[in-house]
């Protein structure tokens, strides 16, 4: 995608309402839990809670805010 056509898809997605995006929001995320790295790591986390590791009210924004 052009520098142009991005601009213009960013100029579209302004007019909006907010109701629209969200559901754009909510499409790109999807978009990302569909990618391998997403996949391995959502297995790694779910393996380690099934081994009892627990993760910090404090970690977990750390991991959140820092992807």
């Amino acid at each position: 995608m052009s520098d142009s056509e991005l601009l213009t898809l960013k100029q579209q997605l302004t007019k909006l309402s907010e109701s629209e995006r969200r559901e754009v929001s909510a499409f790109i995320v999807r978009l990302g839990q569909e990618t391998e790295e997403w996949k391995r790591d959502t297995t790694r986390r779910l393996d380690e809670m099934e081994a009892g590791k627990r993760t910090s009210i404090p970690e977990l924004k750390d991991e959140i805010a820092n992807g």
